[in-house]
């Protein structure tokens, strides 16, 4: 997958704003300003860091070289995904829902109606 096939997915989700908290080079999707996605404009290979939960974080380093512990975010509940070496779409994209869930699944009942109204 290609970082603009990326965006066009996450801009498909309910809810979500895309953005550059941190700096110019670093594009961040939030749902409802809850953070799920980021990723480096700069950088040589295209990385995604998502939130998991922690035992399926730790599964998927043990399984996929490609999978790391995330740089700069709690490497408990967050993975870099290096797009580029998975190279497996279904995967990727699978991980990318799972984050998007996680965010929704810890939002406010209040956040959560809002959502669903969107």
């Amino acid at each position: 997958m290609h970082i603009e096939a990326f965006r066009a997915y996450c801009l498909t989700k309910k809810g979500v704003t895309e953005g550059f908290p941190f700096n110019k080079s670093t594009l961040v999707f939030k749902v409802l300003n809850k953070m799920f996605a980021l990723t480096s404009l700069t950088a040589e290979e295209f990385k995604v860091n998502l939130k998991c939960n922690p035992e399926k974080a730790i599964e998927l380093r043990e399984v996929f070289e490609s999978i790391t512990p995330a740089f700069h975010m709690n490497k408990k509940h967050w993975n870099t995904v290096n797009v580029d070496a998975l190279n497996k779409d279904d995967l990727f994209i699978e991980l990318l829902n799972i984050s998007y869930d996680l965010v929704v699944k810890g939002m406010t009942k209040k956040d959560k109606k809002l959502l669903l109204a969107m």
